[in-house]
């Protein structure tokens, strides 16, 4: 079984997340991380025994013959979606597959070799994460695959696909009580990265990283990018620029300081496209309205402008005071003073009220 070709910067969960992202145009080749690295874990024995040493959570170690199986060879018809990283294939592990594996759809993420934006790098940063890490808003990693040259990661099945394509999906609008879940849902899942012993810090939150269960709970999926936050007295952590455009938090970009507002920040972004229906770049609009934030910003405060932003495709069917209050969070939250931002843990309670508890959406 082969190993890898890359190294790795040791950190609290031996991970250190730094090759490119899906979205390039955000890494600074040359700032931060630069000291001397050490041979990353490459191999299936090394893997696990990291896995064991950080991790708490049972992961199943599957064969890419198994993997096979899955995913029936992984067909085409399959496919659930892809990126930088590779493709994601729709499967079922079968009852016979293993003694002690009981039956379970799942997503399987394959990352596509020396052509992969995220790499082994990120692919061990999932694994490690997600074995340690439990919380009802993060997607539960079932297992993984390290094998040769081959870099597997295995998910429970989420049932509407990612909150990007439910959100931006002009054949069935999002209503306003979804929304708001989606938005309280993954702010509970950012507070309790924020919160943990280990502080985490996400760096890549987007829509397109929120998953849906059948029920539209949020949870937050991709740990690639994620990043130990800074413990005791240290204000920051120093890392390279990477992300995606139209979410990173400006001071981030400036500096490569990594804090957990900057994560208060992106969730602003996402909440301002909850609100909009508009993406945080697109540039099929006007220019002035090509960048969400710098276009949306200076209405949010605003009562009398609140319509002007809010997605038409909600045809006004929307409480107009909870409409203001999350136009307001998501302005605090875009504040260019990262020291003034809310807590997430400020944002679930602030969003909590904003929940529809009796409704039900369940679309044909």
């Amino acid at each position: 079984m082969g190993n890898c070709w890359t190294s790795w910067s040791p950190s609290v969960y031996g991970i250190s997340s730094h090759t490119k992202s899906e979205s390039p145009a955000l890494e600074d080749p040359v700032k931060y991380e630069t000291q001397a690295s050490q041979r990353m874990p490459s191999n299936p024995k090394e893997v696990e025994d990291l896995r064991r040493e950080q991790g708490s959570n049972p992961l199943i170690a599957f064969t890419f013959l198994e993997l096979k199986t899955i995913t029936g060879n992984f067909r085409k018809d399959h496919v659930l979606g892809g990126g930088g990283f590779g493709r994601v294939y729709k499967g079922f592990v079968p009852k016979d597959l293993r003694q002690g594996i009981s039956p379970i759809d799942v997503a399987v993420k394959v990352h596509d070799g020396e052509r992969s934006f995220q790499g082994h790098r990120e692919w061990l940063a999932e694994v490690i994460y997600l074995g340690q890490l439990s919380h009802p808003n993060l997607v539960k990693l079932v297992g993984y695959c390290c094998e040769d040259d081959h870099r597997v990661l295995v998910y429970e099945f989420m049932t509407r696909g990612s909150a990007e394509i439910n959100l931006f999906s002009k054949l069935l609008p999002l209503p306003w009580s979804i929304r708001m879940k989606v938005a309280f849902g993954a702010a509970k899942g950012l507070a309790f990265l924020h919160e943990a012993e280990q502080p985490v810090i996400f760096r890549d939150f987007k829509t397109s990283n929120i998953l849906l269960d059948e029920d539209y709970n949020a949870k937050l999926s991709d740990f690639g990018l994620a990043k130990d936050g800074p413990v005791g007295d240290e204000s920051h952590v120093s890392t390279r620029i990477m992300g995606t455009p139209g979410y990173a938090a400006p001071e981030y970009v400036m500096t490569g300081h990594l804090t957990a507002s900057s994560d208060v920040y992106t969730f602003g972004v996402v909440l301002l496209e909850l609100l909009t229906g508009r993406r945080s770049l697109d540039k099929l609009r006007p220019p002035r309205e090509q960048n969400l934030v710098d276009w949306a910003l200076p209405m949010l405060s605003d009562k009398k402008k609140l319509q002007t932003i809010m997605d038409p495709s909600l045809e006004g069917d929307f409480p107009i005071k909870g409409a203001h209050k999350a136009a307001l969070l998501a302005f605090h939250c875009l504040g260019r003073n990262p020291k003034a931002r809310p807590l997430m843990r400020d944002i679930v309670d602030s969003l909590e009220p904003l929940q529809a508890h009796a409704e039900t959406y369940h679309p044909s």
